[in-house]
């Protein structure tokens, strides 16, 4: 495994291999199952898979969060050396921010109007511009992200096609832990009690959907319902429980078979906010 430590670094190496096909799985570190799983996807199609690490402060609408975010360098290069990746990326700030860590301005349309854009002022220009910097810097043939960050996989696809991007962007579903908690480098930050408590979401939502209850239903009285049963714990503050049409992500105002759905959700649990989705149809 090389890794690279600067943008000379990346060009040296990106030479070396031209007429290979290049996967990358853009992270922040603190890896887990669910980075690794898009790794492993990355490795199953392509020649060759760049795995980058670097913790984007533009995409922190919380300062707080952008203190505390784990740090595990030494290890994850460790993880990743195990899975035999062909190169790990740790850019500097100014290979990715040469006039300083400002964003782009992007039009997402109503992909970012609701939920997490409603909520996190900037996260997703931030996003963007580091994803976007680093295809042109790696210029990658497919791309690996998660559906756990369903709105960003959505936004980042649609960037993507503006843009008129080469890189085919690869949707991986998500990876849980046996609770069915979606796996997040966030949930380190968890203590115990509240750990227990959070593994209450998948479980509320899985068992609501499990019995149909929205064929009955509106979204408006469902996501009222849910958002009073995940309230029960004591470490959970709902920030939003919404139903939204899985291509323009804008809210329903009624439960159709027709039209593609999915369940959205962020918690709030301690000082760690939890977002998850799971489809309906």
């Amino acid at each position: 495994m090389t890794i690279l430590r600067n943008l000379s670094e990346l060009n040296e190496w990106r030479a070396q291999y031209s007429g290979h096909t290049i996967g990358f799985v853009p992270t922040m570190g603190a890896l887990h199952k669910g980075h690794f799983s898009l790794v492993q996807e990355s490795m199953k199609h392509t020649d060759l898979t760049i795995v980058s690490i670097y913790v984007n402060p533009t995409q922190f609408n919380n300062p707080e969060d952008l203190l505390k975010y784990p740090n595990t360098l030494e290890s994850d290069l460790e993880e990743l050396n195990q899975l035999k990746v062909n190169a790990v990326y740790l850019p500097t700030l100014t290979d990715i921010y040469p006039d300083g860590p400002v964003s782009r301005i992007f039009d997402f349309g109503s992909l970012a109007k609701f939920m997490e854009g409603l909520e996190r002022t900037g996260h997703f220009e931030g996003m963007a511009t580091v994803v976007t910097k680093f295809f042109e810097l790696i210029q990658p043939d497919f791309a690996y992200f998660g559906e756990k960050d369903f709105q960003q996989l959505a936004i980042i696809t649609q960037v993507v096609e503006q843009d008129g991007l080469a890189t085919v962007i690869v949707p991986v579903k998500t990876v849980r832990e046996e609770d069915g908690m979606a796996l997040s480098s966030r949930n380190l930050r968890l203590l115990d009690t509240q750990r227990t408590d959070a593994g209450n979401i998948n479980k509320i939502l899985r068992n609501w959907i499990s019995k149909k209850n929205f064929l009955s239903s509106t979204p408006q009285k469902s996501s009222a319902f849910l958002a009073n049963e995940i309230s029960h714990y004591d470490s959970l503050t709902v920030h939003y429980v919404t139903f939204a049409n899985s291509k323009s992500l804008e809210p329903i105002t009624s439960f159709e078979a027709s039209t593609p759905t999915r369940i959205f959700v962020a918690v709030q649990c301690g000082n760690v906010r939890l977002i998850d989705n799971f489809p309906l149809f």
